[in-house]
C-alpha cells in the first residue's frame, strides 16, 4: 500500500520546538486506497457484526468469535500489518491505524479482533525467530491458529513484573516446565496460541510461545464482566506445562522489553479504535436529536443539546487529530531508523518507544474522551439511553474498560512525564535549559496581544504559552523533588493533564494551519472553530491543574511569582463559546452525521 511521509521529529520534541505545519499529517490526507479500505471495514461491520451485536454479547464466544474472525481473515483483516512473506498485505502503520480506527465500534469483536491482530500476533512478528515466524505467522494470518497475550496475574496487574509463574529449566537443557496462573486474558476461550510471560527458575521475566495443545494448559470458566460481553475472557493455567527450548520468544530475562513495548503500540492503536468507536456514536445521537420531538419540535433545536453534540464532535475531532499526528511520527521515525540499517522487527518498536510519551498520552486521552461522549449519549437519549433496547446502552458499558486495560489511566499519566524526564536525562531531549528560560522569563514584562493579528497568531501564542506553563510546574517541581518526584504522584498527575491538553492544542492548530495552507481560511473554517473551543478550554484546565501543584509544592515569594507565571501563561482566548458550539452543532445536524 501507497505510503504518506511526514519529517522526522524526535518523540517529546513538542514540548520544547515549534513544528511547522507541513511536517504533519491529517486525516484529510488519506489515499485512494486507505479510504478503500475504510469502506470495505465499514461494510464488514454493517453487514457481518452489528445486526449479531446481541448474539455476540450473549452468545458462547468460543463458536461466534472463531466463525466472525475467520470472516475477516478472509478479507485478510488478520494480517493486514503482517508482511507478505507470512501471508499478510504488508501495510504501513498508518494504515493499519485507520484500520483500528475503522473496527473500533464494533463493540465486543473489535476487542477478540485487535487483540489477535496486535498483542496476539506483533510480540512474534516483532520478536520472534525466523523459524517462529514461518510457523505461527501464516496460520494466524489465515484464522487457523487464534492468538493471546497471557501477562496479567492475580497478584500483578499494573506491576507487570511482580509475576510469579515460573518455567523451570529441564534437566536435559532442551525445554522449560511452566507453572503459573493468568487471568483477564482476552480470546482465552478459544486460542490457540498463547504469548506467556514467565520467570525462569522465579528470576528472570521471559516470554514464551506456548500452544494450547501443550499437556497442562487449562482454561476457567468465562469472565462475567460489566461490558464487552461478547469477548472471551478466561483465565489461563499452566501446570508443569513442557514448553520446548525454540518456543522462548526473545531473550531470557528480556521479557519486559517484549511486554512494554508491544503496550506502546497497544496504547495508541486504543486510542485510534475510541475515535471510531466515537464518531459512531455522534451519527448515532445526531439521527435521534433530529427525530426525537419534546414540547413540539426536535430536540436537537434546543441549546443544551446542541452544546452536547457541539462537544462530542470537538473532543472527537481533537483525538483523532493527535493520534494520527503521532502516528505518522511513528511511522516516519520507523522509516529513519530502516534507512540507518535497522531491521525491520527492530525499526518499528524503535519508532513507537520513541513516542512512548505520546502513547501513553493519547492512550489516556482517547479512553477519557469516548467516556465522555458515550455519557453524554445516554444523556440526550434520556430514559431511552438506559434502555438496552437503544444502542447507546451497550456502549456506555463496553467503553468503561478502556480505562484500565493498556495500562491503567493514572499509570499512563505517570508514565508520559516519566518517559519524558527519562529523555531529559539521557540528554535527548534539553528540558532543562527550556524550563529555566521560562523561569527567567517570569522576571521580564510580559508581551500583550496575540502578535499580528493574522490567522491563528492568537492560537499558537496560546500553545506556545501552555508549552510554558507545563516547563513552569514540571521545571519547578523536578528542581524541588528531584529523585523524589516519583513519590509525589499528585503532582506528576497535573503534570500529565497539562502535558496532554497541550499535545492535543498543538495538534488541533496544526491540523488547522495545513487546513488553510491547502485550501484557504475558509475550508478551515470548521476546524478553527473546534480548535478555538478546545483551546481555551484547555488554558482553563491548564490554570487549574497548575495553580494545585504550585499550592502543594510552593509557599511564599516563590509560589506567588509561580502564580503569577501560571496566570500569564493561561490567559484563556476571548473567544464566543456559545456561538462556536451552535455553529458546530449546526454542521453536524445539517450533514445528520459527524462531518469534520
Amino acid at each position: 500500500m501507497a505510503q504518506q511521509t511526514v519529517a522526522v521529529t524526535r518523540g517529546g520534541a513538542f514540548l520544547i520546538s515549534t513544528t511547522p505545519a507541513e511536517a504533519v499529517f491529517i486525516p484529510e490526507e488519506w489515499n485512494e486506497e486507505q479510504r478503500q479500505l475504510a469502506q470495505l471495514c465499514e461494510e464488514f461491520l454493517e453487514k457481518e457484526i452489528y445486526p449479531r451485536l446481541d448474539e455476540i454479547d450473549y452468545g458462547d464466544p468460543t463458536k461466534i468469535m472463531p466463525e466472525l474472525l475467520r470472516k475477516a481473515a478472509d478479507l485478510g483483516f488478520l494480517g493486514l500489518n503482517v508482511p507478505e512473506a507470512y501471508g499478510g498485505l504488508g501495510a504501513d502503520f498508518l494504515t493499519g491505524m485507520l484500520f483500528t480506527e475503522k473496527m473500533g465500534p464494533s463493540h465486543s469483536f473489535a476487542v477478540a479482533l485487535l487483540a489477535h491482530t496486535g498483542i496476539g500476533t506483533l510480540p512474534i512478528l516483532y520478536f520472534g525467530t525466523p523459524e517462529q515466524k514461518a510457523k505461527y505467522l501464516p496460520r494466524i494470518v489465515k484464522g487457523e491458529y487464534f492468538a493471546a497475550y497471557c501477562l496479567t496475574e492475580p497478584g500483578s496487574g499494573s506491576d507487570a513484573l511482580g509475576a510469579r509463574s515460573k518455567a523451570i529449566p529441564t534437566p536435559d537443557g532442551k525445554g522449560y516446565t511452566l507453572t503459573g496462573q493468568k487471568m483477564w486474558i482476552t480470546n482465552g476461550g478459544f486460542a490457540d496460541l498463547f504469548t506467556v510471560f514467565a520467570k525462569v527458575n522465579g528470576e528472570h521475566f521471559t516470554a514464551f510461545l506456548v500452544e494450547r495443545s501443550f499437556p497442562g494448559v487449562s482454561v476457567g470458566a468465562e469472565e462475567k464482566k460489566m461490558g464487552i460481553k461478547g469477548s472471551s475472557t478466561r483465565q489461563v493455567f499452566f501446570q508443569d506445562t513442557p514448553v520446548p527450548a525454540e518456543n522462548v520468544l526473545g531473550e531470557i530475562g528480556k521479557g519486559h522489553v517484549i511486554a512494554f513495548n508491544i503496550l506502546n503500540i497497544g496504547r495508541i492503536k486504543l486510542a485510534a479504535a475510541t475515535v471510531g468507536s466515537a464518531k459512531r456514536l455522534i451519527d448515532i445521537c445526531v439521527r435521534y436529536a433530529q427525530e426525537r420531538h419534546q414540547f413540539g419540535r426536535p430536540i436537537a433545536s434546543f441549546g443544551a443539546i446542541q452544546h452536547k453534540l457541539a462537544d462530542m464532535a470537538i473532543y472527537t475531532w481533537a483525538c483523532e487529530t493527535a493520534t494520527y499526528r503521532a502516528s505518522a511520527d511513528i511511522q516516519a521515525y520507523e522509516k529513519h531508523l530502516l534507512a540507518q540499517g535497522q531491521p525491520y522487527e527492530k525499526a518499528l518498536l524503535g519508532a513507537a518507544q520513541e513516542y512512548a510519551a505520546e502513547c501513553a498520552i493519547l492512550k489516556v486521552f482517547g479512553s477519557e474522551v469516548l467516556d465522555y461522549v458515550v455519557d453524554e449519549a445516554v444523556q440526550i437519549h434520556g430514559g431511552y439511553g438506559y434502555s438496552a433496547e437503544y444502542p447507546v446502552e451497550r456502549a456506555y458499558r463496553d467503553s468503561r474498560i478502556n480505562r484500565i486495560y493498556e495500562g491503567t489511566n493514572e499509570i499512563n499519566r505517570m508514565l508520559s512525564v516519566e518517559y519524558l524526564l527519562r529523555k531529559a536525562m539521557k540528554g535527548e531531549l534539553d528540558l532543562l535549559s527550556a524550563a529555566m528560560k521560562v523561569q527567567n522569563e517570569l522576571m521580564s514584562i510580559p508581551e500583550f496581544g496575540d502578535g499580528n493579528g493574522a490567522f491563528l497568531a492568537a492560537e499558537w501564542k496560546a500553545v506556545e504559552n501552555l508549552k510554558k506553563a507545563v516547563l513552569l510546574v514540571a521545571g519547578y517541581a523536578a528542581q524541588k523533588y528531584m529523585q523524589k518526584l516519583a513519590e509525589e504522584q499528585e503532582i506528576l498527575l497535573v503534570i500529565a493533564d497539562m502535558l496532554i491538553d497541550t499535545y492535543v492544542s498543538e495538534s488541533i492548530v496544526l491540523r488547522t494551519a495545513k487546513l488553510a495552507q491547502k485550501g484557504g481560511e475558509v475550508a478551515a473554517a470548521d476546524a478553527l472553530r473546534m480548535t478555538q473551543v478546545f483551546l481555551a478550554e484547555a488554558q482553563e484546565r491548564a490554570w487549574v491543574a497548575g495553580r494545585r501543584a504550585i499550592l502543594h509544592a510552593a509557599a511564599g515569594d516563590e509560589r506567588r511569582m509561580l502564580l503569577m507565571g501560571l496566570k500569564r501563561f493561561t490567559k484563556p482566548l476571548e473567544i464566543d463559546a456559545i456561538g462556536l458550539r451552535r455553529a458546530i452543532a449546526a454542521r453536524l445536524l445539517e450533514a445528520g452525521k459527524y462531518c469534520f
